[in-house]
């Protein structure tokens, strides 16, 4: 990979980085938080986790359920005094609306906003938009009481069938707890026999974080809520998308997808991936280069004796193999130039048989002749005489060795 390509992957990586921070940041200054779910695990403007944290300040037992409903009406533990569901974005099955019938026949409230997952169909009502799809938040609303200052509606409630999912409940009492400057009911209170009731909301609307910013919609909420008989306020979180069973790496695919950061990672991992990529794949044809191959050990023999043999260097070799054969024979000895002569000359003298002391004479001959023009047949000579005095005079543990 050339220098300037490296250098532009480099300069892109630092581009998607800059990219990603800076729509991060935007992000979480000045955009809106995109989870419009009503949910007390959402901490947005359109959560609902103010509700939740405003109660248990209170000292009110509230618990989030995030499993289904379909064990609600006969729990393992205490009998919980209150079910909210906000506008779940899962409906609820027909056997989880059995279930809340028949926790209001025993006796439990239910508070419903929105069409409660089938709630509030259940129970024969319905909830009707506002007149424009454009418009939202501009049906104002009448107090209930004066002082009390509420934010206006995007639906109303309406009177309706009861769906066929479920058993119909017939409410001993109707109350209208909060309507429309034209009369039409945003909030009603349903009592049944047996001391169960259902609270019913147009929208989730009072319950989200933005509107207990500001203005009276706890005044208005928590009385719904803690005017009941003492007990554990159940939040439907199941129904929200919060269930137990979401998986790792679903939750890990959301958040990457749902947070600035994850989207920076996903862009650096993008990058990386591309950076791989560029430098896997070769454009264009093979280069030529010039083959270089390594030289076997003969020839570098065949190269060192061709030098030699050019450079009139047949009398270095011969005293070099006469040097070797001292070493062999004299452990410690050096191979001096000039002392090879008296050497031989010695070693003519100590070399007991006939044939030894031809082929030290021969090695003498080899080294007297200067200037004879047969350069590799002396050199060959010498070779051989010095092999001949190896086989006189080595060592007898070598020769029994080998």
């Amino acid at each position: 990979m050339s220098h300037r390509l490296e250098l532009g992957l480099v300069a892109l990586l630092c581009a998607a980085l800059g990219v990603a921070l800076w729509a991060g940041r935007r992000d979480a200054t000045s955009g809106p938080d995109s989870d419009e779910r009503a949910s007390t695990l959402v901490t947005g403007p359109a959560g609902s986790s103010a509700p939740y944290a405003v109660l248990a300040r209170l000292h009110v037992s509230v618990e989030r359920r995030r499993t289904p409903l379909i064990d609600f009406a006969r729990p393992a533990g205490p009998r919980p005094a209150v079910l909210v569901v906000l506008e779940p974005v899962i409906p609820l099955l027909p056997s989880e609306l059995v279930q809340v019938t028949r926790f209001v026949r025993g006796g439990g409230a239910v508070l419903s906003a929105g069409h409660g997952g089938g709630i509030t169909r259940c129970v024969g009502w319905d909830t009707g938009r506002s007149p424009s799809p454009f418009l939202r938040d501009t049906i104002r609303v009448r107090p209930s009481r004066s002082g009390l200052s509420l934010p206006p509606v995007r639906n109303v409630l309406r009177a309706g069938a009861a769906g066929v999912e479920c058993r119909p409940l017939e409410p001993a009492r109707v109350d209208t707890l909060l309507a429309t400057r034209d009369g039409r009911p945003v909030a009603i209170s349903l009592r049944y026999r047996g001391g169960g009731a259902v609270t019913l909301l147009s929208d989730a609307g009072y319950l989200r974080n933005r509107a207990w910013r500001s203005g009276h919609a706890p005044d208005f909420i928590v009385p719904l809520l803690v005017a009941k008989p003492p007990g554990t306020i159940v939040w439907d979180e199941y129904h929200q998308g919060f269930g137990d069973s979401v998986s790792l790496a679903g939750a890990t695919f959301a958040w990457l997808v749902g947070s600035p950061a994850g989207w920076a990672i996903l862009q650096v991992v993008g990058v990386v991936v591309l950076a791989l990529a560029v430098a896997a794949v070769r454009f264009g044809p093979a280069r030529s280069v010039i083959e270089r191959r390594r030289r076997s050990a003969l020839e570098h023999l065949d190269a060192l004796a061709a030098g030699l043999e050019g450079a009139h260097g047949v009398d270095t070799a011969i005293q070099l193999t006469i040097a070797g054969l001292r070493r062999r024979l004299t452990p410690g000895g050096r191979g001096i130039a000039g002392g090879e002569r008296q050497w031989l000359a010695t070693l003519e003298l100590g070399v007991a048989t006939p044939r030894g002391r031809e082929a030290v004479r021969r090695l003498q001959r080899s080294m007297n002749t200067v200037s004879e023009p047969e350069g590799a047949e002396r050199l060959l000579g010498a070779s051989q005489a010095v092999e001949d005095v190896w086989e006189e005079l080595r060592p007898r543990t070598t020769r029994d060795g080998s």
